[in-house]
């Protein structure tokens, strides 16, 4: 039956490719051809409709039409691996053996699974003389053929982008395999794809359980572990793999990365600066040298590697973002210009295309030219967005229960269960508020120390959750009501046992995961004697100022004036149920308030958190330790007014921010119409 024009366009897509196919099968050539050629006047921009005109005009002898057809697919999908395994066969065909070989090894640096592509890489490396290459072709070949078929074909999903469709091979066919070690580990990374960590940990866990000499297995395991802040854990495979094989380079740089985790800066640093050998990794590595020299506080240094990375890739927008991201640096005529082109450039891909645009918004903010810069901060924001799985519904139903699960009754009768440990400080609220100022006015506490935005009240949240679907309804906060005065306890024990590695001895530690504000219940019942601080800044100055920064990840409520509007009245509506159901328990200190009278600020402060008043408090600036957030080099500098009131330079095109903060917007009775 013929596809409808009612059809949605993918299902028509899907119904005629599937019918180009059958014909080419048929060896129907020019009909295939015909109908692809339809198909691609339907979906001028669809990837499967350009490879298969491609693929038809190949079997019908039209080469220089296959060739240009490929180019264009590479335009608008340069990772489908099949493109280029396409273009190998043309070459091939027109005799052309250097540039099929270039081609089909493309298609495998992008589509590891492509036999085809493998078996022509080793007959053309045969015949041109590299043996080396040939044989390790074949050794390629060999090993898909011993992979289960369901393995390869949803390898090859993976690498084309059809997560789901993977997903259902890999899950059928575990019900069978179960003990599988390829397909657990591909559908790991599915779930490292789609950002189900906690599967994908299980699955790589459980691989290493039936495997545990599989090294690849182990690497995957280790880099999951890391991406879930497990750094303690992580660090110890780490050190597993370079027992196994110390030279290389990929164990050296998780383990790294686990050393950032854990706070060991330096040893980081000595790791990649020993790797810039390299030059195809050469930005990459500028850049996390960068990143750590900015955690200790060496701007200088950190400003140059920045700059080597963005030498070593010219259109490296996260190179100029981090450069941006400083707050205190000024870019030059030249440097805004050379960012300008490359954020105009097509061939500039979307990742450096946002970053770009958020470092240009940040440039053209120091220079006063607020329109552009503006206009750079929202496509910036437009273009993040679409890459995010942010739902407002979603999150705001689950916070929503807080307010019905956690009441002062249920929060009164299960008091003084958890573990009495005092050391614990959260400081909690959105960020960009000023909570980096206030863990930096504690730190320089001679018995507090900072850490870091510790994610264990997350894991101890999202362990709490188990595997929610999608529709169904969320598990936490209602798990709570299951928990006894035991449970309560042992979670306490597990949150300082696990933050214990960030900690070297002070009788206090600040935890400062801002989004902890969304589990005060909890806190508060595993750790009743911990002090908590909310850290609340003017709405429209929060609001925008969140607007501006690009997360290295999370916070995704972030970019949309819309979304950061609703997420900051949510806060706002939580906070004071906490403070109604927690008397006593929060202290919220206002940035304006700290801003205009430091001393009266800290002194409370320090009374609240039980201290006794400390003159290094007030000269914050002055501690040196490693500080990770945005806020890095404000921090280390005296108090001032600067970003008081930023946000006002914008105020003719925050409009829809105002609105949607209604009557948390400051004079918003008063400011009349606002231009869009």
């Amino acid at each position: 039956m013929a596809s409808t024009q009612s059809e949605p366009l993918e299902s028509r897509v899907e119904a005629e490719s599937r019918r180009v196919r059958e014909r080419l099968e048929r060896r129907e050539f020019g009909a295939a051809l015909a109908a692809a050629q339809a198909l691609l006047a339907i979906a001028p921009d669809h990837r499967d409709a350009l490879y298969l005109v491609a693929v038809a005009e190949r079997y019908c002898g039209r080469f220089a039409d296959a060739l240009r057809t490929l180019a264009t697919l590479e335009e608008r999908h340069p990772d489908f691996g099949r493109l280029y395994q396409e273009r190998g066969h043309c070459y091939r065909a027109l005799g052309e053996p250097a540039a099929a070989l270039a081609a089909y090894g493309r298609a495998v640096a992008a589509n590891a699974s492509l036999v085809a592509s493998w078996r022509a890489v080793a007959e053309l490396s045969r015949a041109a003389g590299l043996g080396a290459d040939a044989r390790a072709a074949e050794a390629e070949v060999a090993r898909l053929a011993r992979l289960p078929a369901a393995v390869v074909a949803a390898s090859g999903m993976i690498a084309e982008g059809d997560l789901q469709a993977a997903e259902r091979v890999l899950r059928r066919f575990l019900q069978t395999n179960a003990t599988q070690v390829d397909a657990m580990r591909l559908l790991a990374q599915i779930g490292v794809k789609l950002e189900v960590l906690d599967d994908a940990e299980f699955l790589l866990e459980s691989a290493l359980a039936f495997e545990p000499a599989n090294v690849a297995v182990r690497y995957e395991y280790t880099s999951v572990l890391a991406l879930r802040h497990k750094h303690a854990m992580a660090l110890a495979e780490a050190e597993k793999l370079l027992a196994i094989d110390p030279a290389n380079r990929a164990f050296r740089i998780v383990h790294a990365n686990a050393c950032v985790g854990l706070g060991r800066q330096q040893d980081a640093l000595d790791t990649f600066r020993a790797l810039l050998g390299d030059s195809a990794q050469q930005a990459d590595l500028y850049l996390s040298i960068g990143h750590a020299e900015k955690t200790l506080g060496r701007q200088a240094e950190a400003i140059q590697a920045y700059r080597l990375a963005a030498d070593a890739r010219p259109a490296f927008g996260d190179a100029y973002w981090s450069l941006a991201n400083l707050k205190t640096y000024r870019f030059e005529s030249p440097e805004i210009e050379q960012m300008r082109r490359h954020e105009a450039a097509e061939s500039t891909g979307p990742v450096d295309r946002y970053h770009l645009c958020f470092a240009l918004g940040k440039a053209l903010e120091d220079r006063a030219e607020y329109e552009e810069s503006f206009r750079f901060y929202e496509r910036g924001n437009a273009l993040k967005k679409r890459e995010c799985k942010y739902s407002a519904d979603a999150l705001e139903r689950t916070l929503r229960q807080q307010f019905e699960v956690c009441s002062a009754s249920f929060l009164r009768e299960r008091a003084g269960s958890g573990d009495p440990d005092p050391a614990p400080i959260f400081v909690v609220g959105l960020p960009r508020a000023g909570s980096t100022l206030i863990e930096q006015i504690l730190a320089s506490h001679s018995r507090v120390e900072g850490t870091a935005e510790l994610a264990e009240i997350p894991q101890i949240v999202q362990r709490l959750a188990g595997r929610e679907t999608k529709d169904g309804p969320p598990r936490y906060p209602t798990v709570l009501r299951e928990l006894g005065p035991d449970d309560w306890r042992a979670l306490g024990e597990r949150y300082l046992t696990e933050t214990r590695v960030y900690r070297t001895g002070a009788a206090f530690f600040i935890d400062k995961m801002p989004n902890n504000f969304r589990h005060l219940g909890l806190i508060s019942l595993i750790l009743p004697n911990a002090k908590i601080i909310d850290a609340r800044r003017e709405p429209m100055a929060c609001c925008f100022s969140n607007f501006k920064q690009l997360f290295a990840a999370g916070q995704e409520f972030t970019y949309g004036l819309e979304d950061i509007a609703r997420y900051y009245r949510l806060y706002v509506e939580l906070m004071d149920h906490w403070d109604a159901v927690l008397p006593g328990r929060i202290l919220r200190v206002r940035h304006e308030a700290l801003v205009e009278d430091l001393e009266g600020e800290v002194r409370r402060l320090l009374a609240f958190c039980g201290l006794d008043f400390e003159p290094a408090c007030l000269e914050f600036h002055r501690k040196e330790r490693s500080v990770r957030t945005a806020s890095s080099e404000q921090v280390r500098r005296p108090i001032n007014r600067e970003g008081i009131d930023q946000w006002r330079h914008y105020e003719p095109w925050l409009g829809p921010l105002a609105a949607a903060l209604g009557d948390l917007a400051p004079g918003r009775a008063q400011q009349g119409e606002i231009r869009r």
